[in-house]
């Protein structure tokens, strides 16, 4: 990392936070399970830099993605680092500008929201409407899948590190209303040479519950629901990225899962 130059937020969060490679694995194996083959269509929603629906193109010959996300800046730095370096197949991914609320087509096999980027929607009406617009856009064989994450420490006004190549990732929650879920989380960068992005991004969200998002759904019209819960790794006595189909799960400071919808 140059030390001369402040590196991109980006590029940090990307770094810090997601594997799009990873995702893909996951999402595929979840879908083959349902309909027997892979997806060809993917809508990332929330997409930010489009890194996951850049790697779902470049995954298989012919696949098609679209990101959709309000912020112009973000998508166009996506456009730049993470579509065109696709060459021929970046033709084959769409960004769209626009609220997630309103956007129905095209219609894909596959739907994503990650990185709990829906908790930004804070009341039972707004989310409902949110899940049916996606069901709405998904074809016959079509399928949801959401992240949640939980436990007792996650509501707790704490601050996790983690160390990364040339970095510091931080994440902080300063508040958290036990009435209204409402919360607030940032994320900082240190950097190895001193200087800190503080903060570097911010996040005001409800904290929704997988019974919640799971009665929701239905509501919207999906038909049914599952949880992919992680396993633990019996040496570290953390999450070993292994997602399985669970209708039970013991209690834990901290947890991630995802939920799927068809």
């Amino acid at each position: 990392m140059d030390a001369t130059k402040t590196p991109d937020l980006h590029d940090l969060y990307e770094s810090a936070v997601q594997c799009p490679e990873a995702d893909i694995v996951i999402l595929d194996r979840m879908y083959r399970k349902r309909y027997g083959r892979l997806p060809g269509t993917l809508r990332e929603d929330f997409c930010g830099t489009a890194a996951l629906a850049a790697e779902f193109v470049r995954t298989r010959p012919g696949n098609r993605a679209v990101g959709i996300d309000l912020h112009p800046p973000t998508l166009e730095w996506g456009r730049k680092n993470r579509v065109e370096p696709l060459g021929e197949a970046a033709s084959r991914v769409r960004l769209i500008n626009d609220n997630v609320l309103s956007v129905k087509r095209p219609r894909v096999d596959l739907a994503v929201a990650f990185n709990f980027s829906y908790f930004v929607f804070r009341d039972r009406p707004t989310l409902r409407r949110y899940f049916a617009t996606v069901r709405r856009a998904l074809n016959p064989e079509g399928m949801f899948v959401l992240d949640i994450f939980g436990g007792w420490e996650a509501q707790a006004l704490t601050t996790e590190k983690r160390r990364k190549r040339g970095f510091t990732y931080v994440w902080e929650q300063t508040a958290f209303d036990p009435i209204t879920h409402e919360t607030t989380f940032h994320i900082h960068f240190h950097l190895k040479d001193g200087r800190k992005i503080s903060p570097a991004f911010t996040y005001h969200w409800r904290f929704w519950t997988i019974p919640e998002v799971r009665e929701i759904l239905i509501e919207a019209g999906f038909k049914e629901t599952e949880v992919r819960w992680e396993g633990t790794d019996p040496k570290t006595g953390k999450g070993n990225g292994i997602f399985r189909l669970a209708r039970r799960a013991e209690t834990c400071p901290g947890w991630i899962a995802y939920i799927v919808a068809v």
